[in-house]
């Protein structure tokens, strides 16, 4: 996730520059690019929560062992994609929210 955060922060890197220079503050920078990856592991959370649902009930559906799955371990599942998107979007956020409008704007 990290990864794709900052490729994404480096493709945008004129974007950002243009943002600041017409007065986006350092923590817009941030908070923008924490709430996209926090969006991100968020869905592929909830997602991932779907797909082992789906299984479980396959699974259920041919085993005679019950498979049922807490709710609690739902929201386990969608809270750690939303954490683990937080903490993978710290870095890329940091980094484009030092970037120099100037040399941003030079970027290509």
């Amino acid at each position: 996730i990290m990864n794709i955060m900052l490729v994404s922060v480096m493709e945008r890197t004129r974007e950002i520059g243009v943002r600041k220079a017409l007065g986006a503050r350092r923590r817009d920078i941030l908070t923008q690019v924490l709430i996209e990856s926090a969006t991100l592991c968020t869905i592929g959370g909830a997602l991932g929560v779907g797909v082992g649902l789906t299984i479980a009930q396959i699974l259920a559906a041919v085993s005679p062992i019950p498979a049922a799955v807490a709710p609690r371990w739902i929201a386990l599942g969608i809270t750690l994609g939303l954490t683990v998107g937080i903490i993978a979007g710290v870095y890329p956020a940091s980094q484009a929210s030092k970037l120099d409008p100037v040399d941003a704007l030079r970027y290509e």
